[in-house]
Order: C-alpha cells, then structure tokens, then sequence
C-alpha cells in the first residue's frame, strides 16, 4: 500500500520528503516515477491532467493540497465511491486576510495612482477613502470567506457577505441567494470574490453583476480564475462601471504574456499567491488523513462531490 503525489516536480519533492519522516513504513511515490498504481489507494494532488486519476484502479481517496477542489474534477471523471477531502488550515486563512487587506488599503489611498505619478515627478494629492466609511462584500463565506469576512469587521469595516445558506458571523450581514445578491452589490464599495468553482458559480464574475456594483466599486477575485469572464471585466471597466480590479486566479496560469490584463492599468495582477499550502503547516492533515483511511473512520475536510465543495 502507498501513497502516490501528483503534482509539479519541486512541490513533490517537498511533499515527499515530509511524508517520508512522518510515515516511513509507507512508500510514498511521485506519480512521474511510480511503478505499481494499482497500490496506491491514497492520492495527493494539485491540478492533475486529463484522466490521470483514471490511471489509480485502488483509488480509496483524492486528497487536496489546497483549500480547492475544482482542479479535481477539471480534467478527471471521479469513480463512485472514491472520497474526496481539502485542506483546511489556519495559516491559510490568515495568508488570505493579509493578501485581501493589502490589495484592499492600496486601492483606498490610491497607491497606484501615486506608482504612476512617481514615473513622471509628478506631485499631485488625491482623495482617498477611510476604513469606517468602506463597505467590503465578499462572497462565499466559507471555512476562509467566513474568516477574512470578521477579519474585516474586526479593523472597522463595514462588512456583509453572500452563501448558500445565512451565516451568523460577528459584525457581518449575511445575504443568501440570488434575490438577495442585488441588494449586497448596490452597497458595495470593494467585492471580494471567496466563492468555490462550481457550474453554478462559474462565470458569475460577469458584466450583469458588474452594472450592480457602484461605479467607483474595486474588485479582488482570489477564488478562480473561472468566476471572471474577463471581456466582460475589460469591457465595464473601459466603460466606467469599475474603478479597478486586483486579479490572483486566472482560467490560464501562468497568464499568457499577451493577455490584455497584463497591461491594463487599472488591472493588478498577482501569480496565485493570495494563500499558498504551507507543507510543515499542512502535514498533520494529510497524515491524519491516511490513517483514518486505515482505520476506516471519519476523514477530515470530506467534500460533497454533488456540490463540489
């Protein structure tokens, strides 16, 4: 019985390494040079290819080296019966609030503005916004969205969010459903995109949301590149329904160098760095993981494959 790794090369040394020290009487495999698949029954990925999965026959578990999902079912058809489980980690959740905060703070004193005017000794002051007066909407309020979302509050911010379901977080108004997503995006100052990629939240990142949205409204999506529909983005913002966007996923990753979003100067791109799995954080998860396997018990963080999340 064995562990197999399916993800890019450095990120499975690593992962290797530590599986090794914590379970040296397992045989831990990266898939580039695994001999017996048929052995494997637990399976720890990032972004598999196209029906890679189909090449594990034993395939018991598919666990996740991230908070998301969505890379799992991209590419692979899931055979029935085969659990699927993610990583839920504190250290994510802040890295996330930290990343969300930044790009919120240089939108509201303007640092981009004052990047630009630094290139041409250009000295001019502008207005900007303050924390109390600022109203972040976020949606999906997850494990992490639910987090960031009290986060916020907790500084000062006028905070309200979207889900499946209400959601009773401390200082944060919670909407649900899509009657009442029109009313959270009348009153939106900075949208936050959280939510998981499912078929029903893939391109909801589109230009009937945006008309919704105040024109001055500032858009950080650190969920998927699939949410956006980014002609709809360049479209609403070179018509002034957007003052701007901070953009961490893409549908392509990296971004291809010609794509319009490198150059757009109202358009801050960052290379998925919003939360990145911290291996000796994570660890205790994903061998806790296998031994509930074993044991036949309960495994942590199991997602509903129906819902996909």
């Amino acid at each position: 019985m064995s562990i197999a790794i399916v993800t890019s090369s450095d990120e499975a040394k690593e992962w290797k390494i530590a599986l090794t020290d914590r379970l040296p009487n397992v045989s831990i495999e990266i898939v580039s040079s695994i001999e017996q698949p048929s052995k494997a029954p637990f399976l720890i990925c990032w972004k598999p290819t196209k029906g890679q999965l189909n090449n594990f026959p034993n395939l018991r578990v598919i666990q996740s080296l991230g908070a998301g999902v969505d890379h799992i079912f991209e590419k692979n058809t899931i055979p029935e019966g085969v659990q699927i489980v993610r990583i839920i980690d504190e250290r994510l959740s802040e890295d996330m609030w930290e990343y969300l905060l930044a790009a919120t703070m240089q939108h509201l004193k303007d640092f981009r503005q004052y990047e630009v005017q630094k290139r041409t000794t250009t000295w001019q002051r502008h207005a900007y916004r303050r924390v109390p007066d600022t109203t972040v909407s976020i949606l999906g309020l997850g494990k992490i969205g639910g987090y960031v979302a009290e986060k916020f509050s907790r500084v000062g911010f006028q905070v309200q969010g979207w889900s499946n379901s209400p959601k009773n977080l401390k200082g944060v108004r919670s909407f649900t459903g899509d009657t009442d997503l029109p009313f959270l995006l009348k009153n939106t100052d900075i949208l936050i995109n959280l939510l998981p990629l499912t078929p029903a939240t893939q391109g909801i990142l589109n230009r009937p949301l945006f008309q919704q949205l105040p024109s001055t409204s500032y858009l950080i999506n650190a969920g998927r590149g699939g949410h956006l529909v980014d002609e709809d983005l360049l479209a609403v913002l070179e018509l002034g329904y957007l003052s701007g966007a901070t953009l961490d996923v893409f549908h392509h990753e990296p971004l291809p160098s010609n794509h319009p979003f490198w150059q757009h100067p109202k358009i801050l791109v960052t290379p998925h760095v919003a939360s990145l799995t911290d291996v000796n954080s994570a660890i205790n998860q994903v061998v806790d993981n296998y031994q509930r396997m074993i044991r036949g018990t309960d495994l942590l963080n199991k997602i509903t494959v129906d819902k996909g999340y």
